[in-house]
């Protein structure tokens, strides 16, 4: 399958993608040692995933916009499933990392093979919205430590807030100063087209280095950028299911977050998604990160946002900018290692802010729908945590959903005109005919709601004795499980008890194929065969093709 997917057209990029090159490789450059520490890192795993992530994604990627790089919600994650296989040495996290981020990228690609490009619509946007929400609260009130020079003990979100402000005596107001003063400039410069803000903050403070070392206030340090074959030494035995579920869990949500920023540019540029070959180029870039001891990758938001703010046209433009984070790294390395630590706190909550907008929340407000779904996530993420915070999330959302689908909703239709069947309920003065019921279910049959809505359609019919025929509308039903054809016998059966009849309208092919098969006594096939209500009130079924009847 890889071997199919279109390299990048080699030619000379054009102008504006050698641009956007220059300008994001500012932003990129920081922000990735910036999140080897969200992940508990060394700096070097995040310039080392950067170059993957750009290079792997601009050769195999389908994207013109989208920048693959180390992001904080992923380094995020990373750190929580760290934190989880207790691995509590530097060592031991590079070498579980490696399993983590290589477990991704294989997650990825099979995924891609078996062709699962839309998986990422398993997470409700509310879920996504809230859950991003409640993960940048986590990761800002993270960063602070670093802004203070704290070390903490705490990995609880609450349990962390209290701790700092339990020692807020012992904050140091040089770091501080620093980093709040570097958060000013960042939101300040964000309002410049075409400045790369970070690059300036980043110059600002390695100039005023020196003068904040004597202060006290702690720079990156060395950056070590040696590639070599990875150590494969095999992880405990009892780590292998845990670091299986993490790996997964690190995809899902690194592919929601990529699929939402490839989607949102691709519309905007009328351009086509194609979600199976994005899954096969950051199956590669998360596996070459992760053999490197690098980050995970994924196609944030704010730099695939920078680079088509910055004009870029093609994939040519990630690899520029990978050409000149190359060269930045090879001609300034000495002075990336002298970037004060609460700067690159700074770069994160800078990075994270565009997600602490309450305004992501108006229209669940507005229109009054998965509201508590939205809050849910929110709350999930910082009592639970990054990882179970997730799946409780989702989790939270399929019950919304099943608890929906399982309180049916069964509407008595009448006739309103010449051929239209509306509700009842809605339509008062639509016309019934006697000894007829046309009943319509709101939501598909399935086994989950099979039971009490035909329990519903046997009062409707109990309470209008005189009922001799019943017109069932299934067109909300695209298919039928085992249990909701059960209960459909059931009923025409008891029908039948009771000396009336019952057709169906509206069937979807694969619900009428479903009922043919179970060839009910009581259900013959001329009873499947009514393309409207109106026919089946009637009594015309639709004839098949080819019949004498169609053919007149």
């Amino acid at each position: 399958m890889i071997a199919r997917m279109s390299v990048a057209t080699v030619r000379p990029p054009s102008l504006a993608d050698l641009l956007a090159g220059l300008s994001i490789a500012g932003l990129l450059l920081p922000e990735a040692v910036a999140y080897s520490g969200v992940a508990n890192l060394p700096p070097q795993a995040g310039v080392i995933a950067l170059f993957a992530g750009l290079i792997c994604y601009g050769l195999l990627g389908a994207s013109r916009f989208a920048i693959v790089s180390a992001t904080s919600s992923s380094g995020a994650v990373l750190a929580a499933a760290l934190l989880a296989l207790d691995a509590t040495t530097a060592a031991q996290r590079v070498q579980l990392a490696m399993f983590l981020v290589a477990g991704a990228g294989c997650a990825f690609a099979l995924s891609g093979a078996l062709r699962l490009g839309t998986m990422s619509n398993l997470i409700a946007r509310p879920v996504l919205r809230g859950y991003a929400f409640g993960l940048a609260l986590v990761i800002a009130v993270k960063q602070w430590p670093a802004l203070v020079h704290l070390h903490t003990h705490s990995t609880e979100f609450f349990a962390l807030i209290a701790e700092l402000l339990q020692h807020a005596a012992s904050w140091q107001l040089p770091g501080l100063a620093c980093g709040l003063g570097a958060l000013a400039g960042l939101f300040a410069l964000e309002r410049v087209r075409r400045v790369p803000g970070a690059l300036v903050v980043i110059v600002v403070s390695i100039a005023a280095a020196p003068r904040l070392a004597a202060r006290g206030v702690a720079l990156t340090g060395p950056i070590r950028l040696v590639l070599g074959w990875p150590a494969l030494a095999a992880p405990p035995r009892g780590h292998w299911l845990q670091l299986a579920e993490f790996s997964l869990a690190l995809m899902f949500i690194l592919y929601a977050e990529s699929y939402s920023s490839i989607r949102t540019f691709a519309l905007k540029h009328d351009d086509t998604v194609r979600p199976n070959r994005d899954l096969l180029a950051l199956g590669v870039a998360n596996l070459v990160a992760g053999l490197l001891q690098g980050t995970p990758v994924g196609a944030g938001y704010s730099a695939t946002s920078a680079n088509d703010a910055a004009g870029a046209e093609s994939r040519l433009a990630g690899l520029t900018a990978a050409a000149v984070v190359l060269a930045l790294v090879l001609l300034f390395l000495p002075w990336i290692e002298r970037i004060p630590a609460p700067v690159l706190a700074a770069i994160v909550i800078h990075a994270v802010s565009k997600s602490l907008r309450l305004r992501v929340f108006a229209e669940p407000f507005l229109w009054q729908r998965d509201r508590l779904v939205a809050l849910a996530a929110v709350l999930a993420v910082m009592v639970l945590g990054v990882l179970n915070g997730l799946l409780a999330a989702i989790a939270f959302s399929v019950v919304i959903l099943l608890r929906s689908l399982a309180s049916p909703r069964l509407t008595v239709l009448g006739r309103m005109g010449a051929h239209d069947y509306v509700s009842l309920e809605r339509f008062p003065q639509a016309a019934t005919a006697p000894g007829m019921l046309v009943l319509r279910p709101e939501e598909p049959l399935f086994f989950g709601n099979a039971e009490p809505l035909f329990a519903q359609a046997r009062q409707r019919v109990l309470a209008q004795p005189a009922v001799r025929l019943v017109v069932l509308n299934l067109e909300e039903s695209p298919d039928l499980d085992s249990t909701a054809l059960e209960t459909l016998g059931e009923f025409c059966t008891w029908l039948t008890l009771r000396g009336a009849s019952i057709r169906v309208a509206r069937l979807k092919d694969a619900a009428r194929e479903a009922l043919a098969r179970a060839a009910f006594t009581q259900l013959p096939l001329a009873a499947l065969e009514y393309s409207s209500v109106d026919d089946a009130v009637r009594g015309e079924p639709v004839a098949p093709p080819g019949s004498a009847a169609a053919d007149s």
